[in-house]
């Protein structure tokens, strides 16, 4: 026979969540992921209004599953032994967002260049061009900046060719060196760097030289219709 003092315990004690709560969805979602994954609400938006989703996600920030990385935005913390917790990759909140407002994006600038191995500096803002609206997203250090451009802009998002193009505007044709050409040909597979072939049309008239030469599947230097080599080869 229970006394009325223990009964009053009895129903103070918390109660395990259920194991089709909200909570219990979002958590186990979460955990199948990788360390380092970046969510946003709108990920989990088949299980639950926007208000619950928000709650269960704020609960697992205070339990630890989860870190707020600023105002929509979480990750799944990931660890180092000698670094501790780390910070996603820009690729991981990129794909976040790109997913959260069904948008593409393109890297540009000194981070295109940065992907493909051209430099080693280090951007303090990432910068993509995108076909959505042109926004800041700013993740503990990380500061990304999405611009809005043309069709044209975007027309090779996501493939290589995208990339070059890109990366080759940001270091300009005199800073595009043999050293540079022999290292993209390389470090890129083979069937991608044909694939640039494709996109020629999309480049400036300046780099269409530069871009047949990386995307070349021989070994002997490129003969162009000129018979020279073009100046930001030499």
């Amino acid at each position: 026979m229970l006394f009325f003092g223990q009964i009053s315990a009895f129903h103070s004690m918390p109660r395990a969540a259920s194991p089709h709560s909200l909570d219990t969805l979002i958590s186990r979602r979460v955990q199948r992921s990788q360390a380092g994954a970046v969510f946003t609400p709108d990920a989990f938006a088949a299980m639950g209004s926007r208000a619950a989703i928000d709650k269960a996600l704020q609960r697992m920030v205070q339990r630890g599953e989860l870190r707020r990385l600023s105002r929509g935005l979480y990750d799944k913390p990931r660890h180092d032994a000698l670094l501790g917790v780390l910070w996603p990759s820009v690729d991981a909140i990129v794909k976040a967002v790109a997913g959260k407002d069904r948008i593409r994006t393109q890297p540009t600038g000194a981070y295109a260049a940065n992907l493909l191995g051209l430099s080693e500096q280090v951007p303090a803002q990432v910068e993509f061009l995108t076909d959505g609206i042109s926004r800041r997203v700013q993740a503990g250090p990380l500061k990304l900046s999405f611009k809005r451009t043309t069709p044209r802009q975007m027309a090779a998002a996501g493939r290589l060719s995208g990339l070059l193009i890109q990366a080759f505007k940001s270091l300009g044709a005199p800073h595009i060196s043999p050293a540079r050409i022999r290292h993209l040909r390389e470090t890129l597979p083979v069937e991608e760097r044909a694939k640039v072939l494709q996109d020629l049309a999309l480049a400036p008239a300046w780099m269409r030289p530069l871009l047949r030469e990386v995307a070349r599947t021989d070994e002997a230097p490129a003969q162009l219709s000129a018979g020279k080599t073009p100046h930001a080869l030499r």
